[in-house]
């Protein structure tokens, strides 16, 4: 009856170090099931990126609106006939009191 409960005493005390510390260990399982989470959200930030990259490409090939506000935005176009008018303004160094 001894010999008996020390192995299962033995097997009891494998299956516990197997569980925290060996292969597939409770502290591995929960790293893993973080890492899943992390990239299930970056998952889903690239395809909400995808699907306005998408929209984009679409709107692109179906209309010259969005065409021609990025060529106007980007590249600097105008029109014919139109005039392009640059405003620039002048810096102003922050006011400094001396007391």
């Amino acid at each position: 009856m001894k010999r008996f409960l020390f192995v299962l005493l033995l097997l009891l005390g494998m299956l516990q170090y197997r569980l925290w510390f060996g292969e597939n260990s409770l502290p591995e399982y929960f790293s893993l099931k973080q890492q899943i989470y992390s990239q299930i959200e970056s998952n889903g930030k690239l395809i909400e990126r995808n699907q306005v990259l998408r929209e984009e490409i679409s709107d692109l090939r179906r209309g010259t609106e969005a065409l021609e506000e990025r060529a106007r935005n980007e590249l600097g176009m105008v029109k014919k006939g139109e005039t392009f008018y640059r405003v620039v303004g002048s810096e102003q160094s922050p006011s400094r009191t001396d007391n």
